[in-house]
């Protein structure tokens, strides 16, 4: 499974991108993108995905479906 982020609420702080371990986050057109094919949700080596414990923006990275 992968974390998406929804470009609607994005507000391009950019504090997500530093902290992903898979380099899975990039920009894309003024927003954030996560490569699906890139991002591990941090498994197994965090507990929670890192770009969520950063991104102040309620609803704005969630699982993908």
């Amino acid at each position: 499974m992968a974390m998406f982020i929804n470009s609607d609420l994005c507000t391009s702080c950019g504090d997500c991108e530093p902290v992903c371990p898979t380099g899975a986050i990039v920009p894309k057109k003024g927003v954030f993108f996560i490569n699906a094919d890139v991002c591990t949700e941090c498994e197994p080596d965090h507990d929670v995905p890192q770009c969520l414990s950063v991104c102040f923006e309620d609803g704005c990275i969630v699982p993908a479906e």
